[in-house]
């Protein structure tokens, strides 16, 4: 065996290892861009009756309103979570949740629950979630059905 045999099986493991390295962090790199993905109700959205599910993917997101607490769960965990509530006039108010007990659930107190109190009742509703980067939005309405 020559000399540069013996130089290339000797510096193979350590190519190898810092290949894999590299890629790794060119991975990580692209999954932090910044990006914008569209969430689309999945179905009709009540809110007040705990029946309004998002989807973008495998992504889901589940939105009630129960005793003036509007709670935003995932099936993956956020980094920040904002709702918006549009009125008639399209000016919107928003309320930056909190996480709840992890990064899955996340509440704060709005006046939904008020404007959706009745039979009937139709908001218009946004939403934004972070997630290392990538943002999550949604504009849908919420119908009160009973």
């Amino acid at each position: 065996m020559n000399r540069h045999s013996k130089l290339a099986l000797l510096l193979a493991p350590f190519l190898i290892l810092g290949g894999f390295v590299l890629s790794d962090l060119y991975l990580e790199h692209q999954a932090s861009e910044n990006r914008i993905i569209e969430l689309v109700p999945f179905g009709h959205c009540d809110v007040k009756n705990q029946h309004c599910e998002l989807k973008s993917g495998e992504f889901e997101v589940n939105i009630m309103d129960e005793g003036g607490i509007t709670t935003v769960n995932s099936t993956y965990p956020l980094d920040t979570a904002t709702l918006f509530l549009v009125n008639k006039q399209n000016q919107a108010s928003h309320y930056q949740l909190g996480m709840k007990d992890n990064p899955y659930y996340w509440r704060r107190e709005t006046p939904l629950g008020s404007y959706i109190a009745n039979k009937g009742d139709s908001y218009k509703l946004r939403l934004i979630l972070e997630i290392k980067g990538g943002k999550y939005i949604a504009e849908f309405y919420t119908q009160t059905t009973r």
